[in-house]
């Protein structure tokens, strides 16, 4: 099988790649993988069952079309500031016109055009004034809410919009290999993800590796056995924070997220808030089914009575050590030993005090959590002592910010990973060291976020309608 363009991986980076090929009207055969299934085949069963079933060969939350995208709470962040290094690659205000032009797209398959926290700039004043008290950084980013519900909606009329137009997509089905000769990337070797049978070779002038944050482990095994050029990234490593919505209530209605980001003492370490829900839920997502890590999705119409975000503190790591994302698993592993396989829930104020939580106490809470199934424990047995004592300091400065945050009952969810750590080495036009191979999105260690990530498929479409040209 030969292709002009191979695509690993159907979440937004791969998906915009592709789509931008084909809008400026590419007559290149295109091919793209995906490991998972069709967007109208993806459901959760825990919605009936109550509970993760540990859905094999993989989970639906993180795997199929669009990628854990589609089951998210569908934010669109709309400032080269929020959302991965990519402008370090290409420049700031060149990555502020992609946004703006990938924005477009989002709206011609119908997002919402209401943009969140634009106005009240005196209310952002004020919020801020209390951020800079905190020694904390407000950044104050527009966003475009797609909803959970509605950005399957709309990844699905992107799917069948790509399918109508020639793009051959292959679903339940794993890429296990890069064919990669004299520096030269050559195409993939693929087979049926279920089965593992089925395989063969796929030859292509162009590799696209976009394989998300659920992929990112496996383009890191890429790189060390191919020696594409990558260095060790930052790891963040964190927790789901949940608190009654009247706690958040001006920030969600002024910004509706919140970007905090600080350097609590005495580490230092960037800690930073991420990925904000408002009436939203927490959920949990399950990578390679063994490992649970927590998660949170905000749907347009239903609500809940508490808002959700994720407080992440970034982890740099020095020679020797080259495998920040084992790490992140090893952290992750161990709350999940304590949680018996489950997401860990814990109250700020047990924290504090020393001690775990019960059961029985967060039935009498002023904050109910809504992830039902998550095991009330202790969390400070299993996150590094690093970890865990910038989240509580971040958590008493945003305090200053939202009074009440620091609440005793404020619920701590565990683990929140975010698996982009391994970066690699790329120039502004994407290539890497290795000859027709392109890496893209938060695999690559470059983006974090649909809207970044959709960027850098935007771009590498052009690009590569550029190169056709030549």
């Amino acid at each position: 099988m030969e292709q002009d363009i191979l695509i690993i991986g159907a979440g937004p980076a791969g998906i915009f790649t592709a789509l931008e090929l084909i809008k400026k009207g590419s007559k290149q055969k295109i091919t793209l993988v995906e490991k998972g299934s069709a967007i109208e085949k993806r459901s959760c069963p825990k919605s009936k069952t109550k509970n993760c079933v540990n859905c094999a060969p993989y989970c639906h939350i993180t795997t199929g079309f669009s990628g854990a995208g589609a089951f998210s709470d569908g934010k669109l962040s709309l400032s080269y500031e929020v959302g991965g290094d990519l402008p370090e690659l290409i420049g700031t205000e060149f990555a502020q016109e992609m946004i703006d032009y990938t924005d477009k797209i989002y709206l011609e398959f119908g997002a919402d055009s209401h943009i969140e926290g634009k106005d009240n700039n005196d209310k952002v004043k004020a919020i801020r004034r209390r951020a800079i008290q905190a020694s904390l950084k407000l950044v104050d980013c527009p966003i475009r809410h797609l909803g959970t519900e509605m950005a399957q909606i709309i990844y699905t009329k992107i799917e069948h919009f790509l399918q109508d137009n020639g793009v051959t997509i292959l679903f339940g089905t794993d890429c296990t290999d890069l064919i990669i000769e004299d520096g030269i990337c050559k195409g993939a070797v693929l087979c049926d993800a279920r089965s593992k049978t089925n395989v063969q070779q796929v030859f292509a002038g162009t590799v696209v590796v976009a394989t998300g944050r659920k992929g990112a482990d496996w383009l890191e095994s890429m790189c060390a056995k191919h020696n594409i050029g990558h260095v060790p990234g930052t790891v963040d490593i964190g927790v789901r924070v949940e608190v009654r919505n009247e706690v958040m209530e001006e920030v969600n209605n002024v910004l509706y997220e919140s970007k905090l980001i600080g350097y609590p003492a005495p580490f230092g370490n960037k800690v930073r808030t991420f990925c904000q829900n408002p009436g939203g839920f927490v959920s949990q997502e399950n990578y390679d089914n063994a490992l649970a890590v927590v998660n949170g999705h905000s749907y347009k119409k239903l609500k809940s009575n508490n808002t959700n975000l994720a407080i992440l503190c970034s982890h740099n790591f020095q020679a020797p050590f080259d495998e920040p994302i084992g790490y992140a698993k090893k952290v992750g592993e161990l709350v999940n030993m304590l949680g018996d396989g489950h997401i860990l829930v814990q109250r700020f104020g047990d924290i504090l005090d020393g001690k775990r939580t019960w059961s029985e106490e967060l039935s009498r809470s002023n904050v109910i959590p809504t992830l039902p199934d998550a095991v009330a424990g202790d969390l400070t047995a299993a996150l590094p002592y690093r970890t865990l004592v910038n989240i509580i300091n971040f958590i008493k400065a945003a305090d200053t910010v939202v009074p009440g945050f620091a609440s005793d009952e404020t619920l701590l969810y565990g683990p929140e990973i975010k698996f982009y750590s391994n970066r690699v080495k790329m120039d502004s036009d994407f290539n890497t060291n290795i000859k027709g191979l392109h890496c893209l999105g938060d695999s690559s260690g470059w983006t974090r976020g649909l809207m970044m990530a959709s960027v850098m498929g935007v771009l590498m479409g052009q690009k590569l309608l550029d190169a056709a040209k030549q």
